[in-house]
C-alpha cells in the first residue's frame, strides 16, 4: 500500500471541513479535477472509501468520519510545533485568512495592515470583503471583523474601531418639501430609501430613546444594498437613508445632508476582530491580535 502524503489528507480534511469540493479547491489553491484526483488516491491507499459523493453534496463515510477525528488532533499538534520552531527562529510565516464587510476590510487595509505587513513580511494576507455574515471557521478563515453585536457569542472579540452611530439622513431639499418626522412613526408618511442586507432580507431601521426601542420596517419604493449608494440617493432628494454615521459624516460637515431623529440614533459597538478561542491559533493571527491590541489601528 502506498503511504499517503501529508498534501493528500489536508486535502481530505480541507473537503471534509467544508463538505465542498469547489470550496476545498479554492482553499487550497488548486483545481476540483486535482482536488478529485487527490482524495481518490487516498482512498486507494488506505482501502476504503471516505466521502460520497453526489452532483449536489459531500458527506462523510463511517471510516472519513473515523479518519477525520484521528487526524484532527495530529494536524494541530503538527503545526503548532512547526510554528514553534519557526518561531525560535524568529520567524512568522503562512497564510492569514481574515473575512469581513468591505467597511471593515478597508478599516484593516488603513490601519493595521500597512504596518503587519512590514514586520511580517512572510506572512500572506488573504483578506475577503465580504458583505454577508459567515460562518469564518465553517469556510476556513483565521478570523472576521464585523460591528460588536453581529460577533457570535462563541467567539473571542478584539475591539477594533470606535464605537458608531447609524444616522437616519436628507438633504435639505427634500426636507423641504417633506417635513422632518419628530418620532420614528413618522417615518410612515416618508420616502425612506431601504437597504437589502446580504441574505436577501430588508433591514429595520432601530431606534432608541430613554430605553424605548423600535424597529421599523420603513416605507420606500428605493430599495439598495450598499451604504454609499444610499448616501447618493439621499443626496439627490430621493428620501431618507438610515445609515453607518462615517459614511454621511462629510455631507453632514458641509451642509448636504442633515440629521432626522437624531435624538433616536443610539450608538452602537463598533467593529471587533473576532476568532475561535477553542482551536489552535496560528502565530499570525497571534501577531495580528497583538498589533491591533498594542493600538496599530
Amino acid at each position: 500500500m502506498n503511504k499517503p502524503t501529508l498534501t493528500d489528507l489536508r486535502a481530505f480534511m480541507a473537503v471534509a471541513e467544508h463538505r465542498s469540493f469547489r470550496q476545498a479547491a479554492d482553499l487550497l489553491g488548486i483545481t476540483r479535477s486535482t482536488l478529485s484526483h487527490a482524495i481518490r488516491g487516498l482512498e486507494d491507499s488506505v482501502g476504503a472509501r471516505l466521502l460520497h459523493r453526489t452532483t449536489r453534496s459531500v458527506s462523510l463515510t463511517e471510516a472519513g468520519k473515523r479518519l477525520l477525528g484521528r487526524l484532527d488532533p495530529l494536524m494541530s499538534d503538527l503545526d503548532a510545533a512547526l510554528e514553534e520552531v519557526a518561531g525560535e527562529q524568529g520567524l512568522t510565516t503562512g497564510t492569514l485568512r481574515i473575512n469581513g464587510g468591505e467597511n471593515a476590510i478597508r478599516l484593516l487595509l488603513q490601519t493595521v495592515v500597512p504596518e503587519f505587513l512590514k514586520r511580517y513580511p512572510g506572512v500572506e494576507l488573504d483578506l475577503v470583503a465580504e458583505g454577508r455574515l459567515v460562518d469564518i471557521v465553517e469556510q476556513g478563515f483565521d478570523a472576521g471583523v464585523r460591528l460588536g453585536e453581529a460577533v457570535p457569542k462563541d467567539m473571542v472579540a478584539v475591539r477594533l474601531g470606535p464605537d458608531i452611530r447609524f444616522l437616519a439622513v436628507a438633504s435639505p431639499a427634500y426636507l423641504a418639501v417633506h417635513p422632518a418626522p419628530k418620532v420614528p412613526d413618522g417615518l410612515s408618511k416618508h420616502q425612506c430609501i431601504r437597504q437589502r442586507l446580504p441574505s436577501g432580507k430588508r433591514y429595520r431601521w432601530e431606534f432608541l430613546k430613554r430605553r424605548q426601542e423600535v424597529a421599523i420596517d420603513v416605507p420606500g419604493v428605493l430599495t439598495l444594498d450598499n451604504n454609499q449608494l444610499m448616501v447618493e440617493a439621499a443626496l439627490d432628494g430621493l428620501g431618507i437613508a438610515y445609515v453607518p454615521e462615517p459614511y454621511a459624516r462629510d455631507a453632514l460637515d458641509d451642509g448636504r445632508l442633515v440629521t432626522v431623529l437624531e435624538d433616536w440614533c443610539p450608538v452602537i459597538p463598533g467593529l471587533f476582530l473576532y476568532f475561535p478561542g477553542t482551536r489552535h491559533m496560528p502565530t499570525s493571527l497571534r501577531a495580528f491580535i497583538d498589533m491591533v491590541r498594542t493600538g496599530a489601528a
